[in-house]
């Protein structure tokens, strides 16, 4: 394995996809090749950091503390979930395969194994995320998923040439296969995942030209567009900055990549700690607050800064308040919030309910049984505030978190953002 090759691949994938598809349409190889040039490598990123996250890290549960399944457990899991992540590709390039022609497209088992391989370039690096804050983590692979349908969508013609016009229909359908199948995956290594459409409320305008489709710019698939565009020319930039030899620009130019990759084509330095911790109210819910502490941090090139707050009372009720600040995350902070993610599902006195009011994304979670539950909002596409603990219902936790001055804290959306 060409390691150098894998990661030069990989970056021109997610930063100027455009023209890199043309390239791989154009490459001879085989199943075999893919497999151990390419994917085998990076599909053991989501596998590794899940069971890091889940055995090692620890998953923060409410009143129960830092929960880790055991050692043991864990490494089955992620050899089980690895072994069939793996089997996955093959299976949806059949169908990709087989669905060619009911597009327009040219059947070609191996360009269909192709653009299976290298759109999941995205979900895979998005695996990352899994140690990130829980939220935060769970936004950022959302966005790397919808980033591999944008991936996709743009690979189809070159690989199995169906005409631009048809792509959008035939992403889809592979997309609504591939989430029955992660589904079925999901069940066999014992871990449940919810998927919302991210296809919802997308229009697109087509000529004969790839290049010439253009997505409404206020969709999901919209905002993926704009953001590969930004990716591209920054990523131009950096090479224009190699061949120069100045190590100077080099530097900058890679700030650049960075800040298009994941700040939406800015470069962002989160709040100062003691900037967040004066959102943290000395009462909420009718509490007493007895800890608080704030920090800014970096990891694999995110700035994220955050405060935590804990409520309580002599008679044993606690509500925790946790503000933070995506910072260098904030673009795909932003692109999740733009997927439409919502919906709702109830199971023996559980609720879990997400959906956008006031141009806002909410995160709602309630145990009637416990009288607990959990209250998430993202204010400016850049800050979550999440409010946890006892109450009389969600209703209540969500009237603590307008007790916060969110508008305050939208109005620093910009703060701290260079272009």
């Amino acid at each position: 394995m060409d390691l150098n090759k894998l990661m030069a691949r990989a970056k021109a994938i997610l930063l100027s996809p455009k023209s890199e598809w043309p390239v791989i349409a154009g490459e001879p190889t085989t199943v075999a090749d893919l497999y151990k040039g390419y994917a085998i490598w990076l599909a053991a990123i989501p596998a590794i950091f899940t069971f890091l996250k889940m055995s090692v890290i620890g998953t923060s549960v409410m009143f129960a503390g830092t929960i880790r399944i055991g050692i043991g457990a864990g490494l089955s899991s992620m050899v089980m979930s690895y072994v069939l992540a793996l089997a996955m590709l093959y299976v949806l390039a059949l169908i990709v395969d087989a669905l060619a022609p009911t597009f327009g497209g040219q059947k070609n088992s191996i360009q269909a194994f192709k653009v299976i391989v290298y759109a999941y370039t995205a979900s895979w690096i998005a695996g990352i995320a899994q140690i990130l804050p829980t939220w935060l983590g769970v936004l950022l692979m959302i966005a790397g998923g919808i980033y591999s349908i944008y991936l996709m969508y743009l690979g189809l013609p070159q690989t199995m040439k169906c005409p631009p016009e048809k792509a959008a229909g035939y992403t889809a359908v592979i997309v609504i296969i591939a989430i029955v199948v992660g589904a079925v995956i999901g069940v066999v290594v014992g871990s449940v995942a919810g998927v919302g459409s991210m296809m919802a409320g997308t229009t697109y305008n087509s000529s004969s030209d790839d290049d010439d489709v253009q997505f409404d710019e206020d969709s999901a698939l919209g905002k993926a567009q704009k953001w590969a565009e930004e990716m591209e020319a920054a990523n131009k930039k950096l090479e224009d900055a190699q061949k120069s030899g100045d190590q100077g620009a080099q530097e900058e130019a890679m700030k650049a990549v960075f800040g298009a990759a994941l700040g939406g084509g800015q470069q962002v330095e989160s709040l100062a700690p003691d900037r967040l911790k004066s959102f943290v109210p000395e009462e909420l819910a009718g509490l007493n607050r007895s800890s608080l502490s704030a920090e800014r941090n970096g990891a694999m090139g995110l700035q994220v800064s955050t405060a935590t707050a804990t409520y309580s009372n002599d008679s044993g009720r606690e509500v925790r308040l946790e503000i933070t600040d995506a910072g260098s995350a904030k673009g795909l902070l932003g692109l999740a919030s733009w997927a439409g993610v919502e919906g709702e599902r109830e199971e023996n006195g559980r609720r879990e309910k997400t959906f956008r009011e006031d141009d806002r994304l909410m995160h709602e979670e309630w145990d009637s049984n416990a009288s607990q539950g959990q209250y998430t909002v993202v204010v400016g596409d850049r800050f979550t505030v999440k409010i946890e603990g006892a109450a009389d219902s969600v209703a209540e936790l969500r009237e603590a978190a307008e007790q916060l001055d969110l508008d305050g804290l939208a109005d620093l959306r910009t703060e701290g953002v260079k272009n």
